[in-house]
């Protein structure tokens, strides 16, 4: 990757429409690289976020729960769900005090999944950026929100 203006071919009205395309740009070519590295393991991006939310929380929890948590909120997180259910890799169950309420849990084949794509992930997309540069981009991404 290169200057976004070369990478496609445009010129820009200021900085901040460059800044915006680019981030743009930059969270496709990302999640294009995650899609490309997770299709092995049969899972998308979103799916392995629930499997870690449900990892981290050490306990079943609500699906309205899992959705606050996810990285990217998908309006189709009760479908993901429903394939990692497919693939064994997480269980629903009602909750016993209100049968309304479904709960998720991680099973020790999503946890074995988890560990194997943990020895093959290498964090890398940022590979070009010093831990102080890494710092000031999450600054400004956070300033923009």
């Amino acid at each position: 990757m290169g200057d976004i203006s070369k990478d496609i071919k445009s010129r820009f009205a200021n900085n901040k429409v460059k800044a915006l395309l680019n981030l743009i740009y930059t969270a496709n070519w990302i999640t294009s690289k995650q899609n490309a590295f997770f299709k092995p393991y049969g899972i998308s991006p979103q799916q392995y976020n629930i499997l870690r939310i449900l990892r981290g929380a050490n306990e079943p929890l609500k699906v309205q729960t899992i959705k606050e948590r996810m990285i990217e909120r998908a309006p189709n997180a009760t479908r993901l769900m429903d394939k990692l259910c497919d693939k064994a890799l997480i269980q629903r169950f009602n909750c016993k005090d209100d049968r309304r309420v479904v709960k998720i849990e991680i099973l020790h084949s999503g946890l074995n999944l988890l560990d194997e794509i943990s020895q093959e992930m290498k964090q890398d997309y940022l590979n070009n950026l010093t831990e102080e540069e890494a710092g000031v981009l999450s600054d400004l991404l956070d300033k923009i929100r």
